[in-house]
């Protein structure tokens, strides 16, 4: 395919194909005028991203396919040498990130929903590594799996990100749906944020690592379903987003040992309204108070701090992509507090938002069928 310009009041494609990319309507905002540009299209339900350096990308997708995309837009074959992916509801290849060493090891990190047994409906979410060549994995290695395996195919998180110093990897999860107390017990890995070594190892300065009854990896507790992650730029301080039931995303900056409240307190609601059975209201003692949160629910999906010289003036912002709100919301962010929100309408469900190394910002919408990379740029 080649590139072409999306219009977000028509979805309409301008231009001739021969030129590359066509001038579309921008998107005015407080800052910059935006270009919203296809880059791709042809997949089916991308969930992560990451660039290769070399004007490549890597994609996953949902229904349990890896491959790389072209500068061009052109879809590679799907890689080989990936692991069972049970694919189910929300369960499937989740994300993908690269090692911080990835120029000269060629390794990536995947995680997906791993089956109990060969095509089991009894799951949770794992991660592990593994050598990207000539098309292939190559010395596939787990480094987490999730206790405890379930039924049900909900809210597995799956969002993965590197500390600054590439020491540490955080792994969001969900609540799985039905296990919604368990993101209140210590014993379980449901409805937490996760923190180890590159290699599975537990660092030995995570919250419990010593405390009996406890699972080690933890670093905090009390999440719904993280469904974005990345680090604050110039702090090495973990931020995520995360759904919400009927109302409640929040915005939050995890804290080592902390209880974020699901599902004691929340801003959300029962789907079809009213109080959710476990909930005392939206302050409890020993329980933190989101960043920030949507009600109603935008189903925030994806985050990414800016940092590039593309959008100057959004420096240090977090750009999170929304599901249900088909938008890009930019929160402009002031130490530990968000001062400002502004809301670009995409009109298209937005699974994963990432800037890329040079300066534009990506998105991946979440279509079953012809799902596409757009590009975000200033407007000339």
């Amino acid at each position: 395919m080649k590139l072409s310009s999306v219009s977000i009041a028509a979805i309409i494609a301008l231009g001739s194909a021969s030129s590359g990319i066509a001038n579309a309507e921008p998107i005015q905002t407080r800052w910059a005028d935006v270009n919203v540009e296809t880059v791709a299209d042809g997949l089916v339900r991308p969930w992560g991203i990451a660039f290769l350096g070399d004007g490549r990308m890597l994609v996953s997708e949902l229904p349990g396919r890896l491959r790389i995309v072209e500068a061009d837009g052109t879809l590679g074959e799907p890689i080989t040498g990936l692991p069972e992916v049970r694919v189910r509801n929300q369960g499937g290849l989740l994300d993908v990130t690269l090692a911080p060493d990835y120029a000269e090891s060629k390794r990536i990190y995947i995680s997906w929903s791993e089956p109990e047994s060969e095509g089991s409906n009894i799951t949770s979410t794992a991660v592990a590594h593994a050598r990207l060549e000539d098309g292939a994995l190559h010395d596939f290695t787990r480094v987490f799996s999730g206790y405890p395996k379930v039924d049900g195919g909900r809210h597995y998180g799956g969002r993965m990100v590197f500390s600054a110093d590439g020491e540490h990897l955080f792994i969001g999860l969900g609540d799985r749906g039905h296990q919604m107390m368990q993101s209140q017990e210590l014993d379980s890995h449901t409805g937490t944020l996760i923190r180890i070594h590159p290699d599975g190892t537990v660092p030995s300065d995570n919250p419990y690592v010593n405390h009996e009854d406890a699972l080690p990896e933890i670093y905090s507790y009390g999440h719904r379903n993280i469904q974005g992650i990345d680090i604050q730029p110039g702090t090495n301080k973990v931020w995520s987003v995360e759904h919400g039931p009927q109302g409640g995303d929040e915005v939050n900056a995890p804290e080592p040992g902390l209880n974020y409240g699901w599902p004691v307190i929340t801003y959300g609601e029962e789907y079809g309204g009213g109080e959710l059975e476990q909930a005392v209201g939206f302050k409890n003692d020993g329980m933190e108070q989101p960043v920030w949160h949507w009600t109603p629910s935008i189903a925030v999906s994806g985050m990414n701090f800016y940092e590039g010289d593309k959008f100057p003036e959004w420096q240090g912002n977090i750009l999170a992509g929304a599901l249900r709100g088909q938008q890009v919301v930019r929160l402009e962010v002031d130490g530990d507090r968000i001062i400002h929100q502004e809301v670009m309408d995409m009109d298209y469900r937005i699974r994963e938002v990432r800037v890329g190394p040079d300066g534009y910002i990506y998105l991946l919408t979440d279509e079953r069928e012809n799902a596409k990379i757009l590009r975000l740029s200033p407007a000339e």
